[in-house]
């Protein structure tokens, strides 16, 4: 199943007169990152960033002034959804915003059975709460120490971690079989989730430098480094 988890920034809170200013976006196939992303600035077409939503996303009107207009991006972001479940946070906000959006430009709004809301899981799955995007992460030892500010990009893939986890993430990986298709039931009262070869590598995020700085350390400890006595260890 192909998910796209997203995330928007608004020059404020009413979807009919404000404005998208900026939407991250996350692709998922059957539960996995693939490495897909889409980030764009929108400018709001003369609408103006109010100082409440400036303070918590810090986008300006000066910086929003030359990019494109929602019009002009509008397929690029239906192209990248096409076919998938859209995935947000308080769905009911940024898919609010989206398909009054999509209106505009003459473009069908989305059914709901295409939308997943993650508040509405994480409510489920924690009564007692609390489940903001910052609460959860805390919840699944997700490092969010670098959200100083909201970003869509950013809150997206803090999202991305946070839905993975709360489908059984971690512990859906423990114990699987070799087998390209095999099947993790969570639970006698829980849909079953089937979890695929990924269809494309994810992007190497462990850089030449980090490598090098690894390798003097192993030197560094000698033979009784722990790496040393693992397959493939260096």
């Amino acid at each position: 199943m192909r998910e796209i988890v997203f995330d928007t920034e608004t020059t404020g809170l009413d979807n009919q007169t404000d404005r998208i200013i900026e939407i991250g976006c996350i692709e998922l196939e059957n539960q996995f990152p693939t490495g897909r992303s889409l980030h764009l600035f929108i400018n709001p077409d003369g609408r103006k960033v109010h100082p409440d939503a400036l303070a918590v996303h810090g986008i300006t009107d000066a910086f929003l002034a030359d990019k494109p207009v929602f019009a002009d991006v509008a397929q690029e972001i239906v192209s990248f959804f096409d076919g998938a479940h859209y995935v947000a946070h308080n769905a009911s906000f940024d898919m609010g915003f989206l398909n009054t959006e999509y209106q505009r430009v003459g473009i069908p709004v989305v059914a709901p059975d295409r939308v997943i809301d993650t508040l509405s899981l994480a409510r489920r799955r924690h009564p007692m709460g609390p489940n903001s995007l910052d609460a959860l992460c805390r919840r699944y030892g997700i490092d969010n120490s670098h959200r100083t500010k909201h970003g869509a990009l950013l809150d997206a893939e803090l999202l991305t971690d946070v839905y993975i986890e709360m489908l059984g993430g971690r512990q859906a990986a423990l114990g699987l079989s070799s087998n390209e298709d095999t099947t993790a039931r969570r639970s006698a009262d829980e849909e079953v989730v089937v979890i695929g070869q990924r269809p494309r590598p994810l992007p190497q995020r462990v850089t030449e430098a980090e490598l090098q700085a690894h390798a003097a350390l192993i030197d560094r400890i000698g033979d009784e480094a722990i790496w040393r006595k693992v397959p493939g260890g260096n």
